[in-house]
């Protein structure tokens, strides 16, 4: 059977939860919500196991912070034997405007830290990733701010039918495949 492990990049505690930054939990909060199911703290961080047309996938979200994911990401690989190509790993992205999907089967850390340690841990910049677009109006030397900084009411209001197209994006990258998810999610958000 073919697994499959769904990592969503954020960092824990309530006072991130509703942050730009915290993007790859919302996604993965709402498919569990979708599937009925809900997460439970396990080694490294919060995990919650559902079944997409009969494909097992983990779904994780690391409690080592955002600098770290790499250890959490590395473990539960090698824990549940999922190959590279089977791993998604989702991310908020300041160089992409708001609501903009951007899959990939692999890229750069493109200065996001938990991208960098995945790569430094997993020895590879080869491995799907799903950036999603939280834009970046913020002025210069504000970065760090801005990603941890909540949402504005625009982008809440539009957040919460993003969000559902992420986790069909979610669901057609394991039954349909990159390829065909890359194809069909890639872009801007329809209004």
């Amino acid at each position: 059977m073919q697994k499959y492990l769904l990592v969503g990049l954020g960092n824990i505690g309530p006072k991130y939860e509703e942050t730009r930054h915290n993007i790859g939990f919302k996604v993965l909060d709402l498919l569990a919500k979708e599937e009925n199911t809900s997460f439970e703290s396990e080694k490294l961080g919060d995990i919650c196991k559902i079944k997409i047309k009969g494909r097992s996938v983990t779904l994780l979200k690391p409690n080592t912070f955002m600098n770290l994911s790499g250890k959490a990401i590395k473990y539960w690989l090698e824990k549940e034997n999922i190959s590279l190509e089977n791993l998604l790993v989702i991310t908020d992205d300041i160089h992409i405007d708001f609501g903009t999907f951007r899959i990939k089967a692999k890229g750069s850390a493109g200065g996001h830290n938990g991208l960098k340690d995945t790569e430094a841990k997993l020895n590879t910049s080869t491995y799907p990733r799903f950036r999603f677009g939280v834009g970046s109006q913020f002025s210069k030397g504000r970065q760090v701010d801005y990603v941890l900084g909540e949402w504005s009411t625009e982008e809440e209001h539009d957040l919460s039918f993003r969000l559902h197209d992420a986790t069909a994006a979610l669901k057609s990258f394991v039954f349909s495949g990159l390829s065909q998810t890359m194809n069909t999610f890639n872009g801007k958000m329809e209004k």
